[in-house]
């Protein structure tokens, strides 16, 4: 098997339009690399150079020690499952799967074989002789994530693929996918906007926000030290409170409350905090609370309620702060006095948006 390397990877349209710009990132054997990030941000036009869709404008892509910037898509040795399955419509399940096989004029017995092991893998072998109309979404997914497997490819490309299944499906075929692509060898890069799928997927996450390279890391990393706000704020759900805060000798006001700073070199004028919701929680017996704030606003999620708590300040505009807490309490227009536990909270630059510190 082979890593996958973009080094210094760059992508010009036009002056204005540079969906990639200067992306380093490497994929070991076995890795599942997810590109996650808001529609826009570069990463259906990784993918496509990474297969030969499209063509770099600078950088380098290679597979193993092979440097294939400028080799064929065809000659790259490289399987990729599309947004839209690709099936061919006039062909049944097996010749669909055998295709690609039959043109790189791989041997029938081989071609069968392959084929009863990807079929017992996926379950497919009571469709072998459906055409793509006479099965279901999840099932089409299946045929397409199987006709990349056959290929025995050096690195597999996988472009949104459950974005037009239902919530239902997606979960069930995601979890499908964890287990299928943990038995390959071969880098695999996953393309997401769905921060779901790339944290239960993925052994990498590369966020990525207007061309640029946000932050490499393990999905546990990505989410509990972000890199910057963008990150903090792209990945969550519910997403992080971040809210500019004046500060004062070594200390954020929060409202009427003071929440201590990191070590600084400098006490800024302002600074961004951040907080998850689940990270709030409320007063025990006899604790002092970090802040306390009127609720307004209630939206039941099933297993938690998410509750806006409106917190006055002398400094600005009220404050907002999402909280999740138990849904079988009715909250509305109670006064909450929370707790903010300094190890659970994140600092980021008012000017740069980079992260200043990090629990």
């Amino acid at each position: 098997m082979s890593k996958l390397e973009l080094r210094h990877l760059n992508k010009t349209f036009s002056p204005k339009v540079v969906p990639v710009k200067d992306l380093s990132i490497t994929v070991e054997d076995g890795e599942f690399l997810s590109l996650l990030g808001p529609s826009g941000c570069g990463k259906s036009t990784v993918l496509r150079m990474i297969a030969g869709l499209e063509e770099p404008t600078k950088g380098q892509i290679l597979i193993g020690d092979r440097d294939v910037t400028n080799t064929r898509p065809g000659d790259r040795n490289i399987a990729m499952v599309f947004q839209s399955y690709a099936l061919y419509p006039h062909l049944n399940v097996y010749e669909n799967l055998s295709a690609g096989l039959k043109l790189k004029k791989v041997p029938a017995a081989e071609i069968q074989q392959r084929i009863q092991q990807v079929s017992q893998i996926l379950g497919l072998d009571d469709l072998m002789q459906r055409k793509p109309a006479q099965l279901s979404g999840g099932q089409r997914q299946r045929v397409a994530v199987g006709r990349a497997l056959v290929r025995r490819s050096d690195v597999f490309l996988l472009d949104e693929p459950l974005s037009n299944l239902d919530a239902l499906l997606r979960e069930r075929v995601r979890a499908d996918l964890k287990q299928i692509f943990a038995n390959e060898q071969a880098p695999v890069v996953y393309v997401t906007h769905d921060q779901t799928e790339a944290m239960t997927l993925s052994s990498k996450v590369a966020v990525l926000n207007n061309g640029y390279l946000q932050q490499l890391d393990r999905p546990e990393r990505i989410y509990t030290h972000p890199a910057n706000q963008f990150v903090a704020g792209f990945v969550g759900s519910p997403q992080m409170n971040l809210l500019t805060l004046p500060c004062q000798d070594h200390y954020a006001l929060l409202g009427d409350s003071k929440i201590p700073l990191p070590k600084l070199p400098s006490v800024p004028a302002e600074v961004v905090f951040g907080v998850r919701p689940e990270h709030i929680r409320l007063t025990e017996p006899g604790e002092t609370p970090t802040t306390s704030g009127k609720v307004f606003l209630v939206e039941n999620l099933g297993m938690h309620s998410l509750v806006s708590v409106r917190i006055p300040s002398p400094h600005s505009e009220p404050l907002i702060l999402r909280v999740l807490l138990n849904p079988n309490q009715n909250w509305n227009n109670q006064e909450l006095p929370l707790v903010i536990s300094p190890e659970v909270t994140h600092w980021f630059d008012i000017a740069t948006g980079e992260a200043i510190a990090r629990p």
